[in-house]
């Protein structure tokens, strides 16, 4: 069970920043034992693989905090993030269930699918708040939510290690706060077509 929280956590992680929870399940599985990826899962933790994934993340800050080409990234990372979700989902809840028995371990290709699924979802909740916040803002928004959403990313990985169940509130209140945003851009839409509708010469 925590195995899958911690899946979930890490995933959601993976929705805003493909990047960085890969790099912290590695660094942890490298050198700490919080994690012990099986040998399928080996090449997360291997120095070559950090390093690779060290410098696509420098390249993700910098250009998630440029306007307009953070839309260019986000469409390019519509297929970066969710296999980045499944990935690490799979691989923490193989390490796991590496001492037990369970049904997903017979399975593990719903580990994947859960994993690529929350990140899909995710991601598609930012791709879709970060052209509005650009426009609202005259792209002043964009590197102020580049950098809360990386730092979302960073401690909702931590804390899906550490403790999945808090994790797991934090994912919840990230999801909470992006519907709240969707629902507050599809009301302006709504109130902009009515006063449009209004004023239209009849």
């Amino acid at each position: 069970m925590l195995a899958a929280l911690t899946g979930l956590g890490l995933s959601a992680a993976a929705g805003l920043n493909a990047y960085i929870p890969m790099l912290v399940v590695g660094l942890i599985a490298r050198y700490g034992d919080l994690v012990r990826l099986p040998a399928e899962f080996g090449w997360l933790a291997d120095g070559r693989v950090l390093a690779g994934l060290g410098v696509l993340l420098a390249a993700e800050i910098v250009l998630d905090k440029v306007p307009v080409v953070d839309s260019v990234n986000d469409a390019v990372q519509t297929f970066v993030r969710p296999a980045a979700g499944g990935a690490v989902f799979a691989a923490t809840d193989a390490a796991g269930r590496l001492d037990s028995s369970a049904f997903m371990q017979e399975h593990p290709w719903i580990g994947w699918g859960l994993g690529i699924a929350v990140a899909l979802i995710v991601h598609a909740a930012k791709a879709s708040v970060r052209p509005v916040a650009n426009a609202g803002t005259m792209g002043a928004g964009a590197p102020v939510l580049s950098t809360a959403e990386d730092t979302a990313a960073l401690v909702m990985s931590v804390l899906a290690i550490i403790a999945p169940v808090i994790g797991l509130i934090v994912v919840l209140a990230v999801g909470y706060a992006g519907f709240r945003l969707l629902r507050r851009r599809r009301r302006r839409r709504a109130a902009r077509r009515s006063a449009s509708g209004r004023s239209a010469p009849t």
